[in-house]
């Protein structure tokens, strides 16, 4: 699973990715309910309102993190997200101008 911890307030957020030498983007999601993906990128999440459930595929380990919650992201663990929709500040391990598309890698590319 995803490692999950705790951040004090939107400051440390930024902080902390600035730290990690991360790339700080604030985001809001809609609702969603997706299939199980994975992403060739690390990342840290900061969730700042709503829940998000993330489910891993080899485990079936799921777990619902709200605001206060720090979502440590790996490349290529295979999983998937679930919410009623939420706000996060994320911190992207490379330029997010760079990602390759989709961002949501099907299983079957490389899985």
């Amino acid at each position: 699973m995803k490692s999950v911890s705790t951040y004090k307030d939107e400051a440390d957020a930024y902080a902390q990715i600035e730290e990690a030498g991360y790339h700080a983007v604030p985001m809001n999601f809609s609702a969603l309910k997706n299939d199980y993906h994975w992403h060739d990128f690390d990342s840290l999440i900061y969730i700042t309102k709503g829940e998000l459930t993330i489910t891993e595929q080899e485990s079936g380990e799921s777990r619902t993190c709200g605001p206060g919650s720090k979502i440590i992201g790996t490349a290529g663990l295979v999983h998937r997200e679930q919410s009623e929709g939420y706000s996060a500040i994320l911190g992207f391990a490379v330029d997010p101008r760079s990602l390759s598309q989709p961002v949501d890698k099907p299983v079957s590319a490389s899985h």
